[in-house]
């Protein structure tokens, strides 16, 4: 399988298409006015405790205050109280380091954290917590046991907090993982130099923009190209994989051909259609979206497709071709929360295995934690 990603950079916005096989599976669009606050870092100050709720209320210099939950304090803090009151944790008018983990939505205030994450390539860094983990994408345990024992030396070494290894190191040299580990270690001593002189409602820290979290999230084996149309741009991503992901240095191009970059792949007729309430299959069945706030539902249909045998066989060939397509078109649409998918009934137990199968396996491409 090949892998391309076309960067589009405007003045409005950063747009990043991810390219399999020539066929667009996932767009991120990043809005300079409207970036969001996940992952920022502030010193926040507790405006109000709320026990009923075991929750508290925070000011971290928005417009509206932001939440924070017992369930969200960091485990370290957890573990040395070991109370499930909110009101032993905070008291109105207390500083705390805080961590946007969900934007601000309707008339909510942001979603907070105090167990600070910080990631990097390779790793994330977690500085109050007291951990050695891996992602659960990596599936061979000795891989998993060779990186937790990486994690666990360098940690024992450092005296530091905890570190979850990422996806993308798997196989990766030690001394990769190890230079990985010692950057988000000075990346986080910066970060409390900063915490030590601010003020209470002050930012204090934010994740690197798009185009250069692309290079660091999106980069795994079989990724054949980078093509950036903004010159500026290109420069910033070439000079931060020479210094973090030198291995992708030679796939990065500035792309300045005549037609626009994402017209290479037909990416904004893609994203038309991706708007769409119906969604047709190659083989004349179609899809249809319907969100609501509380859910998505996804009704799968044959259409005109009638088969080549039966009407059994003709199920389950649009089933097995809506399983896939509705993996991709929850990436495009970039869709969460209750998704229910109504396919086409089946008799066969073995037809419904398959096809559940193959949803799971389609789905397994899907960005998530690692």
């Amino acid at each position: 399988m090949s892998e391309e990603i076309l960067i589009n950079v405007t003045p409005p916005e950063t747009r990043v298409a991810v390219i399999e096989n020539g066929v667009l599976q996932e767009l991120i669009i990043e809005r300079t006015r409207e970036r969001g606050l996940v992952g920022n870092i502030y010193k926040g100050e507790v405006c109000r405790v709320l026990p009923g709720m075991q929750a508290a209320f925070v000011d971290i210099g928005l417009d509206r205050a932001a939440f924070l939950h017992l369930s969200d304090i960091c485990s370290r803090d957890l573990e040395k109280k070991g109370s499930e009151n909110i009101e032993h944790y905070f008291h109105e008018g207390q500083a705390i380091v805080v961590q946007v983990v969900k934007d601000p939505l309707g008339t909510k205030g942001a979603r907070l954290t105090t167990e600070i994450a910080i990631p990097s390539r390779y790793q994330v860094y977690m500085p109050y917590a007291n951990t050695a983990g891996v992602s659960q994408r990596i599936e061979c345990d000795s891989e998993r046991i060779r990186l937790r024992q990486c994690v666990e030396q360098f940690r024992k070494e450092h005296q530091c907090g905890g570190f979850i290894a990422r996806t993308a190191a798997e196989c990766v040299d030690e001394a990769v993982l190890i230079a990985d580990m010692n950057f988000l270690l000075k990346l986080w001593e910066s970060i409390s130099e900063k915490i030590a002189s601010a003020k209470p409602k002050e930012f204090i820290h934010k994740d690197l923009p798009l185009s250069i979290r692309t290079l660091r999230d999106l980069y795994k084996e079989g990724l054949e190209r980078v093509r950036v149309d903004s010159r500026e741009t290109y420069h910033r991503l070439i000079e931060f994989a020479e210094i973090f992901v030198p291995e992708i240095v030679p796939m990065i191009e500035h792309y300045s051909g005549e037609c626009p970059v994402f017209d290479i792949y037909s990416v904004e007729d893609e994203l038309k259609k991706a708007l769409e309430r119906k969604v047709k299959l190659k083989s004349g069945g179609h899809l249809v979206f319907d969100q609501t706030e509380a859910m998505t539902t996804v009704d799968v249909n044959t259409g005109g497709y009638v088969g080549g045998r039966n009407l059994e066989e003709t199920i389950f060939k649009t089933n097995l071709e809506a399983a896939q397509t509705i993996a991709r078109q929850l990436r495009l649409r970039n869709l969460g929360g209750i998704i229910i998918i109504d396919f086409i009934d089946m008799k066969s137990e073995e037809h419904r295995r398959q096809v559940l199968q193959a949803l799971e396996r389609h789905l397994e491409k899907r960005p998530g934690k690692n």
